[in-house]
């Protein structure tokens, strides 16, 4: 190849590279990205961002060995209008699993379980519309009896719902294991402590891992 085509070459190459950048996997090291779409419980909110649940999940991938980085979308506030909002805004950079723990500031705000339903299905196809292979964990909500029988039912069921017909994993309840312990919340009973974080990434970790090393078990 003469020096001018080779010149021509090289220019058009590193055009091309420019136009069409590498993929979000490349950018990443090789490492698939694991996004968590959450409220103030996925933030860590009055806690270092390193005891959120999502960064402790990010200690048992790399502990498993598994090729996956965790990036932590929580939004203290956030329901699932909001979620449904930004999920775009959220997968920006790629995804491979979404884990979808939004819902409870539904349930505190009294919103209707159809309405939480709806927005939930819209996030997971709006989800799938930018990569349509995106694996997806539900993570429940629960409201507390004094939201009355009728509404806290309802509530409940959205989530496994949800996930049966959008055939995504599901961890039945977030807060298994914490909600309503006092030692395991901050003083305003909502907000998990260090060790409640801790337990709640112990209750995604059951769901999430099948999903990242394919041994997951049908929904």
């Amino acid at each position: 190849m003469t020096s001018w085509k080779t010149f021509a070459f090289w220019l058009i190459l590193l055009t091309v590279s420019a136009l069409f950048p590498a993929t979000a996997q490349n950018a990443n090291g090789g490492k698939k990205r694991v996004v968590v779409l959450g409220d103030s419980i996925t933030a860590g909110y009055g806690l270092d961002p390193q005891e959120a649940y999502p960064a402790l999940l990010q200690k048992k991938i790399d502990a498993a060995g598994l090729p996956y980085t965790v990036t932590n979308a929580g939004v203290s506030g956030d329901t699932t209008a909001g979620g449904l909002r930004r999920i775009n805004w959220a997968l920006g950079q790629g995804a491979d699993v979404l884990v979808l723990a939004l819902g409870g500031n539904d349930g505190l705000r009294g919103i209707s379980p159809k309405q939480t339903e709806t927005n939930l299905s819209g996030i997971i196809d709006k989800a799938r519309a930018k990569k349509a292979d995106i694996k997806v964990l539900v993570a429940g909500m629960q409201m507390p009896e004094n939201m009355g029988a009728q509404y806290t039912g309802e509530f409940k069921e959205v989530f496994p719902k949800v996930a049966k017909e959008k055939d995504a994993a599901l961890v039945p309840f977030l807060l298994e294991g914490v909600g309503g312990i006092e030692s395991l919340n901050q003083a305003d009973r909502i907000h998990p402590t260090k060790e409640g974080q801790e337990k709640v990434a112990e209750n995604i970790w059951k769901g999430l891992q099948g999903l990242l090393d394919g041994k997951a078990a049908a929904p």
